[in-house]
């Protein structure tokens, strides 16, 4: 994957993805950004969750198992030195709908261990929990 990346000014950078999106990011206006753009740590951070998100439905969607309902909260930990990386990032899935616990933990242990490539990119410990219909998972993942 190839795609130039312009120097907007200041602190502003955008592209045009290879499947023809827009992005942007900038700094807070603190550190001479203008706060135009999403910050590159939340942009990984959203790129993480979103590889992990599709994977899953993906598998659920093999299974025959959809949820009604999917929502993720992602935190990232970053270290206190430069390059202040991300060391531990958390990922909890909230789904609600008919689902089988065991078919989900598959579903997400399957992303975390094997398939999501950002994921797989990073240094950082990633870490997951979930719940289904509001009731925190049993399994370890």
């Amino acid at each position: 994957m190839e795609f130039p990346v312009k120097w907007d000014g200041k602190m502003t950078f955008s592209s045009v993805t290879p499947s023809g999106h827009n992005m942007k990011m900038d700094a807070a206006e603190t550190v001479g950004g203008e706060n135009g753009g999403a910050r590159p740590t939340e942009v990984l951070l959203n790129a993480v969750a979103g590889c992990t998100g599709m994977d899953i439905i993906s598998i659920l969607r093999k299974m025959r198992f959809l949820p009604n309902k999917f929502e993720m909260h992602v935190k990232g930990w970053n270290a206190e030195d430069h390059p202040k990386r991300f060391t531990t990032i958390h990922i909890h899935y909230a789904l609600e709908g008919a689902l089988q616990e065991d078919k989900v933990a598959r579903a997400i242990q399957l992303s975390k261990d094997k398939y999501c490539s950002v994921a797989h990119s990073l240094s950082a410990e990633i870490t997951v929990g979930y719940s289904i219909n509001g009731v925190e998972g049993k399994k370890y993942i």
